[in-house]
């Protein structure tokens, strides 16, 4: 059984929704929310498996919640636009969908969400902690180090490079979401697709226009480039000054 939270600030729109879930047994609905506030405290206080958001919101839009969560429930967007797709699965939403929405189209997006929501993390069952020390293997060793010590993670493929300092980078055969899940928030804040961040080994952001900057990490052998979406979570996540 899946749990998950509508939010959208039309009514007829969440009807809709509601009656879209009707013939899915295998879903209970346990919140609705019209704006991004009430969907943040509904959310934290329900834990759902699952949101279907909506982009538009009262003083906010949806990209908004996602950003505010860490990490967000897996989500199926809902909207009248399709211009927002990219930046939906550039904050790695399971689905998009185009309203109005046929019964066969969403039900697709119900088989994903379920497919999405089914994966099972693969490294460990338990979080660890920021004072914690992780063991990464590779085809032919097994490496111990702190887990504060690490810099970076980076996606490549179905595999993640890990950065540790004073040494080569590692390929671990383990997709980078789930070191998300299991990594503290903070430091570890995942800015785009591909880069999960201690953000306690930031030493240097070099923006080379508003769409293009380089992070320099104590620890990292050499700048990475972050788009416009990394940019703007790291202003979010870094203390104001």
């Amino acid at each position: 059984m899946l749990r998950v939270i509508l939010c959208d600030d039309e009514r007829l729109a969440l009807q809709r929704l509601r009656q879209l879930l009707s013939p899915h047994p295998d879903i209970q609905i346990v919140g609705e929310a019209k704006t991004k506030a009430a969907a943040l405290k509904l959310i934290r206080k329900e834990r759902p498996d699952a949101l279907f958001l909506d982009v538009q919101m009262p003083g906010a839009t949806g990209f908004d919640l996602l950003k505010a969560l860490h990490p967000p429930p897996k989500t199926v967007m809902v909207t009248a636009y399709s211009k927002y797709a990219v930046q939906a699965f550039d904050l790695d939403a399971v689905d998009y969908l185009i309203k109005p929405v046929s019964p066969q189209r969403f039900a697709q997006a119900v088989h994903r969400l379920q497919t999405a929501c089914s994966k099972k993390v693969a490294i460990s069952k338990t979080a660890y902690s920021l004072q914690d020390r992780i063991c990464l293997h590779t085809p032919h060793q097994s490496i111990v180090v702190p887990i504060e010590s690490i810099p970076l993670l980076q996606a490549d493929g179905d595999f993640t490079r890990i950065h540790i300092p004073d040494s080569t980078p590692l390929m671990i055969c383990q997709p980078l979401g789930s070191y998300e899940k299991i990594l503290p928030f903070p430091p570890f804040a995942k800015i785009d697709r591909s880069h999960l961040v201690n953000l306690k080994k930031i030493t240097r952001i070099d923006r080379k226009s508003r769409d293009e900057a380089n992070l320099i990490l104590d620890g990292a052998p050499q700048p990475i480039s972050i788009g416009r979406t990394a940019q703007l979570r790291l202003k979010d996540f870094l203390p104001k000054p």
